[in-house]
């Protein structure tokens, strides 16, 4: 059974940073194109950032150049490091496992104060 468990959220100052990680199991990790969402209160869900199996990336025009993917596939994880936060990146992020069958992670929590 695929799982997804994301940590590294919490409260954090405009202008700081937080790098989230999402540990899979129990999929064949490095084939997979892995992203993270977001969701913020009242909004619907929005895609932050996709890399594919051979690292290629993709991001949201509002966090290009303050979010980078990466994906360390010896340790089943992907990582969304964000710098330079500001209030309106304040969701709940996910992770996503794309395949035939989409997986995700229940979300961590990041808030940004002014």
């Amino acid at each position: 059974q695929v799982q997804l468990v994301e940590s590294g959220g919490g409260l954090v100052q405009a202008g700081g940073s937080l790098r989230l990680s999402c540990l899979a199991s129990g999929t064949i990790f490095s084939i997979a194109t892995m992203g993270w969402y977001r969701q913020a209160p009242g909004k619907q869900r929005e895609v932050v950032a996709t890399i594919s199996s051979g690292g290629s990336t993709n991001y949201a025009d509002s966090v290009k150049g303050r979010f980078t993917i990466t994906r360390d596939n010896a340790k089943n994880t992907v990582y969304l490091q964000m710098n330079s936060l500001k209030p309106e990146d304040t969701a709940v992020y996910s992770c996503k496992r794309f395949g035939a069958r989409d997986y995700w992670g229940q979300g961590t929590q990041v808030t940004v104060s002014s």
